[in-house]
Order: structure tokens, then sequence, then C-alpha cells
């Protein structure tokens, strides 16, 4: 009886869809979308409100850690604090210092108590002048190219005249060639066609105010005597000497010449073959002020008045460069950048 009056259980099974040809995998992607996207912007976010100094010490523990580790970095010490380096007490007129730059700090406040602080306006100015000066520089250089073009006679030696703009100003080379020396073998007797390049040089240097200095150079090849008797250090200065004597017979004032030195061997322009003929050369500098200010300010430690007779010789130059003519104003020979290009 109770069998008979028992309900049947009914089970009803729903097919859910499948959500078209999609599916719900989209969402999954746009989710990674978004959290790629949050993360990037928050890391922009973070850049952006980094301090400088903050930069550089993450900079600088990645590129070298030990480095960070044994002398100090760049970090949070030198950007968020009012004091130099980090500090609290403000009474203080420092505050810390890496270790590797207590030396270079101490430098800096002797300087800045030894002299007077220049003015933007001052600083402005002087930015000025060097950007004048560089320019008139290459305009002489181009004048240079263009009367060495110009001459029939003196084009043909082009190859052998090298001109750049170094820090000290600009750098003039008469260099030799294999078959075509600017001297007479071991002498100082020059060759007429270099003798014609000089003066005219020379008369094309009186127009500018700047001063000039002039170095001879030598190669490698080394007399019989060595060292003890006549060697690349009298010749590198007689040889100096003898340009100067020209540029002077071309039309240079004689009181711009501020330093004649004989260097020898110990600049080679080409430094991988010190044999080379390209070695044996003349320099010569148009100074810019800095480095004419710098000269100054070395003989003015040494004693030496510069001048541009032949009665003063400094000390320095001799220790450096060997035997030295024309006037001293210490021994900073024109280190060649490189090899500068002939003129074309």
């Amino acid at each position: 009886m109770s069998d008979d009056t028992q309900q049947p259980i009914v089970v009803k099974r729903i097919k859910k869809g499948g959500g078209g040809a999609h599916g719900g995998a989209w969402k999954i992607a746009y989710a990674d979308f978004v959290t790629a996207m949050m993360a990037f912007f928050l890391l922009m976010w973070l850049l952006g409100s980094t301090a400088q100094g903050d930069l550089e010490g993450i900079s600088d523990y990645f590129q070298n850690p030990l480095k960070v580790a044994m002398q100090g970095g760049e970090g949070t010490g030198d950007s968020s604090s009012i004091l130099q380096g980090g500090g609290e007490d403000l009474t203080r007129s420092v505050g810390q210092v890496k270790r590797g730059d207590v030396a270079s700090s101490r430098a800096i406040n002797l300087d800045a108590a030894g002299g007077k602080r220049k003015t933007d306006a001052e600083l402005a100015a002087e930015q000025l002048a060097e950007r004048r000066e560089r320019s008139r520089l290459i305009d002489l250089k181009g004048r240079l190219e263009a009367i060495i073009e110009a001459n029939a006679s003196l084009r043909q030696f082009k190859n052998q005249i090298l001109m750049d703009i170094t820090t000290e100003g600009l750098r003039i080379q008469l260099v030799d060639e294999q078959n075509r020396p600017m001297f007479t073998s071991s002498s100082a007797e020059l060759r007429p066609y270099t003798r014609d390049l000089l003066r005219e040089i020379g008369r094309a240097l009186n127009d500018v105010d700047n001063r000039i200095s002039l170095s001879g150079h030598t190669d490698s090849s080394q007399y019989a005597g060595g060292e003890r008797g006549f060697s690349n250090w009298e010749l590198s200065s007689n040889r100096a000497n003898a340009s100067r004597r020209e540029l002077v017979a071309g039309g240079l004032e004689a009181g711009k010449m501020v330093r004649v030195v004989g260097l020898a061997d110990t600049i080679p322009l080409n430094r991988d073959d010190p044999f080379d003929p390209i070695n044996r050369r003349i320099s010569i500098i148009v100074l810019n002020k800095t480095t004419e200010e710098a000269l100054r300010g070395a003989s003015s430690t040494t004693g030496v008045d510069v001048r541009g007779g032949d009665e003063s010789v400094d000390i320095g130059d001799r220790i450096q460069g060997g035997l030295t003519s024309g006037s001293g104003a210490g021994a900073m020979g024109a280190q060649p950048l490189g090899r500068p290009a002939p003129l074309r």
C-alpha cells in the first residue's frame, strides 16, 4: 500500500550554453591586461615621485654593488635633506659625506674659502666670451685652409698640415711624410716649402690677439751617442726655435710667442709606431684665454715672467721638454687628442 502512495522523484538536468563563440576566456585575458597596466602606471608613478639622489643610488648599486658598499654611493642622504649629504642639525654647514668624496669635498671648500664666488651674470659673460673666442678660432682655421688652397705652391703640401680645435685652442701641426721631410735630416735647417708654409701661417696668426705656443717633436730614432751627447731633445728644441723665427719673419709679432719648447719623442702622434715620419712635426697652438691664464698662473708660482723674449726660461720646461727657448710658462705641452684629419 505504501508503495502505491510514494511520489516519483524527477531530476531535471539543465544543460548550460557555451557562451557563444568566445566563451569566458576573454575575461581572464582582460584581467591580466588590466593588472599589467596597473603595475606599469604604478611603476611610472614611483619613478616620477622618487628623488634624483635615490635614482642615482639605485643605479650605482645595480652597476657595481661592491663599489657602493666600499665607498658609498648617491642616495637619500644626498637628496632628501636640506644639508648636503643628509643630517638633521641645521647649524652645521655640512652633513654626511661618502668615504670616496672626503678629499674632493675638502678641496672644494678650500677653493670656495680662498676665492670669491662668481655670480650668474659673470658666469654667463665668461661662457659668452668662450663661445665667441671659439668662433674666432674656427674662422681662423677656415682662413688658413683658404690661404693654403688658394696658393698653388702650398696646396700640394696640404696633407702635411693638420688642424683641429682642442681644449687649449687651435692646434696647427706640420708633419713629415715618408719622402717629404720638413727639415734636413738630423738638422734644424728648414726645407724651402716649410719656410713658405710657416711664413704664411705667421702672417695669418698676427691678425688675432691670441698668444702662441710652439713645440717641436721627433720620432724615436736615436743618435749614436744616446742621451749623453746631442740628442732628440736638442734637435726638437732647435727645430722649434727655427720655426719660431720663420713665423716672426712672416709677420707674427714676436711678443705674441709665449712658449717655445722641444719635446723630443715623448708625445708621438702615432703611438703604435714611434718611428712613423708623422711623429716628426712642429705643433703650433693658438691659445685660448683659459689656457693663456693657466700659463700665466703657472709662471707666477715659479717666479717666471711671461714675456715674448728669449731671456725667460722655466725650469718646468727643462724637466718635461729638455732644452727650451723662448718664454717659459710652465710645462704644459699640447697633448694630442687623437690624429686630426689633414686638409682636403
